[in-house]
């Protein structure tokens, strides 16, 4: 009996909280199915502000605090929820030293890293980026970190610099964005298992291994 293959697609930004809890909730749903070996997942670019400055960043706390019309120790407490979830998720977040800036770059890498050596290699550079920002409170938004963070990943010097000096990939990522569009998701994280079902937001492990069930008992070719 030959094997089904399935891809899921996953949009989503390196600095969304909800995108990493979604993932590692996905994750967690994988690695109960016996078929998680015939599934590959891939991401896809979704900027959360493509307005935001490229070269400059603020604290988040302030950016949450002017969006939502509250004071900054209110920002502070919503930010500490969703911390609190990740860490459920076994995800370190400090969300109140994080800082708003502009991720076109990083995605530009992450496509860099899929061209590279596949899935594997994105999926490792999106998760350092994710503690890079979330955990260690640095600008993901500045190329000295990218840099550095695309290379301790396993992405060559010399190819990083070319694509962080130029516009590689950018035309990527805006087609993932435009493809998101189409799809009809207005938010991330934004699943798509096997181009037939879509899912919006970070579900419960159970929702999941249900959407991946029925995947996968759809006939080959249908």
């Amino acid at each position: 009996m030959v094997e089904k293959y399935m891809m899921i697609e996953v949009w989503s930004d390196v600095v969304c909280p909800w995108c990493a809890i979604g993932r590692s909730r996905l994750e967690t749903a994988l690695a109960g199915s016996p078929r998680a070996g015939s599934v590959e997942v891939v991401l896809r670019s979704f900027e959360l502000d493509p307005s935001a400055p490229v070269g400059s960043s603020e604290p988040m706390v302030d950016v949450l605090a002017s969006k939502y019309g509250v004071a900054p120790d209110e920002a502070a407490r919503m930010m500490a929820r969703t911390e609190d979830l990740a860490a459920a998720e076994g995800l370190e977040m400090h969300i109140e030293k994080t800082l708003h800036s502009n991720t076109v770059d990083a995605h530009r890498l992450l496509h860099l890293a899929l061209g590279t050596r596949g899935p594997e290699l994105q999926l490792a550079l999106n998760a350092a980026l994710v503690d890079a920002h979330f955990r260690d409170g640095e600008d993901v938004g500045d190329h000295a970190v990218l840099r550095r963070v695309a290379v301790d990943t396993g992405l060559e010097v010399a190819t990083v610099d070319d694509v962080l000096a130029g516009e590689r990939y950018a035309d990527a990522v805006a087609a993932d964005v435009r493809q998101a569009l189409a799809y009809g998701a207005t938010g991330v994280p934004f699943f798509v298992v096997d181009r037939k079902y879509g899912m919006s937001g970070a579900q419960p492990v159970e929702v999941f291994a249900q959407v991946l069930e029925t995947a996968f008992k759809e006939p080959l070719g249908a």
